[in-house]
């Protein structure tokens, strides 16, 4: 292994004890690929298998907590004991390779399609459609919103009984979570909305439970993590100013890390700053001041590029596209053979990349997603 990247493999320790074998870690997407009744496929867990050799810790897909928060095909679910011996294929995959295993949990909100919900009905805090051509969801009572706080509690204690390391919880990527946090899709004049604080109150709610449901049915060494998006695009939605508060909230709340989600690592954030040439992941890092850990993401393919962002100061780097267009981009580096990386997918290489039927069709066919497509 070369000089400039041995950093990268140095172990890491959590706030809660735990020590990560080094720095890498996979970070959570979509693989369409479990059973229409939600159970976990040969595939699948073959999928994460072929990618968690070498890393540290591997972030799961989301799995839905309630019936109503599926939000895509071939998603697997964790709202019932039954799901148990499903959820552990995974697990035990991941586990097997020498990785630790991380379950993100979610609920979809308004990104549900009403084809995979019950009755077809969409919720979410407000009656805000996720786009101008969406069906408006119904909000939530608040009762309704308690019960879903208990099942995010619930799938924690399930991810125990699979064999997790842990859960992240998935407040990012315009779910549920983050339809709450946002003013845009959260107008609701309750102890759930109103204000900046009162939009924080589910995600915190939710990260009391998580963390009462990991205390109750596991040990001391049970991780737990929050995933979030900085901004939103809409007028009224979430600013750089929005993110810092909650993050500063978050950051004492004795999660073992926050994770940051991003297309690009080094982006700036459009507004809620003075500077908005600072990079988003500066001003968190500013914002947190090691009272946390970071895991920092965003198109990072290259061992350079991974040099690069790990200079910023985050303590974790997350990848995701890369590990599946290369499964051996941790052992290529480990080797001193970074120049062999591939960083554009192999079209003719499914079988030996063991990527899922249903994922090699989206990545095949979603224009702009994956390099090389």
């Amino acid at each position: 292994m070369k000089e400039q990247y041995k950093e990268l493999f140095s172990p890491y320790t959590l706030p809660n004890g735990v020590e990560l074998k080094n720095r890498l870690v996979m970070a959570p997407m979509t693989n369409y690929s479990s059973n229409d009744d939600g159970t976990v496929t040969d595939a699948e867990a073959d999928y994460y298998a072929r990618r968690s050799k070498g890393l540290g810790m591997v972030v799961t897909a989301c799995i839905y907590v309630t019936p109503n928060g599926k939000g895509f095909p071939g998603q697997f679910a964790g709202y019932d004991d039954e799901f148990i011996p499903s959820m552990k294929k995974i697990a035990t995959a991941i586990k097997e390779q020498g990785a630790k295993a991380i379950l993100q949990i979610y609920h979809g909100g308004t990104q549900s399609p009403e084809e995979l919900v019950p009755n077809g009905e969409i919720v979410s805090a407000s009656d805000v459609p996720a786009t101008s051509n969406s069906k408006k969801p119904r909000p939530l009572t608040e009762s309704e919103i308690e019960e879903i706080i208990e099942a995010f509690g619930e799938t924690t204690r399930r991810a125990i009984e699979a064999g997790y390391d842990g859960v992240e919880i998935h407040g990012a990527n315009g779910y549920l979570i983050q339809q709450f946090f946002s003013a845009h899709s959260n107008r609701r004049e309750d102890r759930f909305g109103g204000t900046l604080e009162k939009r924080m109150a589910f995600p915190l709610a939710v990260v009391d439970q998580v963390k009462s449901a990991a205390e109750k049915h596991g040990d001391s060494s049970f991780i737990v993590g929050y995933r979030f998006s900085p901004e939103e695009p809409e007028e009224q939605g979430i600013t750089m100013a929005d993110t810092l508060a909650l993050v500063d909230v978050l950051a004492d709340k004795g999660l073992d890390y926050l994770h940051v989600s991003l297309n690009d690592f080094f982006s700036t954030p459009r507004r809620g700053v003075e500077d908005t040439s600072r990079t988003r992941i500066d001003y968190l890092l500013e914002k947190i001041n090691g009272r946390v850990p970071l895991i920092g993401v965003g198109s990072i393919y290259t061992a350079e590029d991974a040099r690069k962002a790990f200079e910023s100061g985050v303590p974790l780097l997350a990848l995701g596209r890369e590990l599946i267009i290369d499964p051996d981009w941790v052992e290529k580096i480990e080797e001193g053979k970074e120049e062999e990386i591939i960083t554009k997918v192999d079209k003719g290489k499914q079988q030996e990349l063991v990527i899922p039927d249903p994922l090699w069709d989206r990545i095949l066919h979603v224009p702009g997603w994956f390099p090389g497509v």
